[in-house]
């Protein structure tokens, strides 16, 4: 069966889904409701549950599965779920939590053998070490952990499968312009994100944790390559210019960049990561749309609907 972003607008709805994150809210009269994000393999949809109980808001905690149905319906260019039924599942029902778990769509396996070779790639020993120690020290998480919270790559292992896809991008770059540093560019990938393990609370229904809302991914990286170098004695300029490529990936300060880039290759890995991520967002967006249809809204990309032409399969 098609997922749940697979369906038009208009058309009823009576599905299984997983509740993503609740928030709760109080109209303009008083009343309250909750806001419902749902998910299942194909993506996530926002739905209101209006005149909301103390009851309905013990219930549809996240990480709960819930029987909706409804219709969808159209609000500001996004597509949105209008509950006319709602009850959690139950035993007999027969669903589990890993039936609604969107993930990579390579295996992790896959994932680890690619990253592995990439550092083994690296001619450069003060890169190489540490880079390896921090993927050590983190790797479980590292390997399961969503990329981000929404937006792009918001799934399960979605961390792994952006690093990878940056580092397959990297090596094609790097063919072209042979000036750039490999060991530099594909340190710098691995490293980037690798805060997003602090900084988020888990893989599924992923918020912020204290220390991602206080310090962020970007500052918890740069002290955790500063530890590394320490423990493995290791005090080259490498150290140095790796903080300032973890430091600089978001580009601009208004993009939550301490620095920005003055690095050649900071400056191609704040393209890569850019790339990866937007490509990720129009791939999820127009897998949804027919040819000939306009997709909806996409925030993060100025808000902009994309359209797929009639000839794309």
């Amino acid at each position: 069966m098609s997922g749940v972003t697979h369906y038009g607008v208009g058309e009823t709805v009576e599905v299984f889904l997983f509740i993503k994150h609740m928030t709760k809210g109080t109209t303009n009269t008083g009343k309250p409701f909750l806001t419902l994000i749902f998910q299942d393999k194909s993506g996530e949809i926002e739905a209101k549950l209006w005149d909301a109980n103390e009851e309905d808001e013990r219930n549809y905690q996240p990480e709960t599965i819930v029987k909706v149905a409804g219709e969808i319906q159209s609000y500001r260019g996004k597509n949105q779920l209008k509950i006319r039924q709602i009850r959690l599942a139950n035993i007999s029902d027969g669903v589990t939590k890993s039936d609604f778990l969107e993930t990579a769509p390579v295996s992790v396996e896959e994932m680890t053998s690619k990253i592995t070779q990439y550092i083994f790639e690296m001619q450069n020993p003060n890169i190489q070490r540490i880079t390896r120690h921090l993927l050590k020290k983190y790797q479980a998480p590292f390997l399961e952990y969503p990329a981000a919270t929404k937006n792009h790559h918001e799934f399960v292992s979605g961390l792994a499968y952006h690093v990878v896809s940056m580092l397959d991008l990297a090596k094609a770059i790097a063919n072209l312009y042979p000036s750039l540093d490999r060991d530099l560019l594909y340190s710098g990938i691995i490293l980037h994100d690798l805060g997003k393990v602090v900084e988020l609370s888990g893989p599924t229904s992923t918020t912020y944790t204290v220390e991602g809302n206080l310090i962020g991914h970007i500052s918890i990286m740069v002290n955790e390559i500063g530890k590394a170098a320490d423990e493995l004695g290791i005090n080259g300029e490498e150290v140095m210019v790796l903080q300032h490529l973890v430091l600089s990936h978001h580009g601009k300060a208004e993009w939550g960049s301490p620095k920005p880039p003055m690095i050649r290759e900071a400056e191609i890995l704040h393209y890569i990561d850019n790339i990866d991520a937007k490509m990720n967002m129009l791939d999820r967006a127009l897998s949804r749309v027919n040819p000939g249809e306009f997709s909806e809204r996409i925030f993060p990309l100025d808000n902009r609907s994309f359209y797929k032409p009639t000839f794309h399969k």
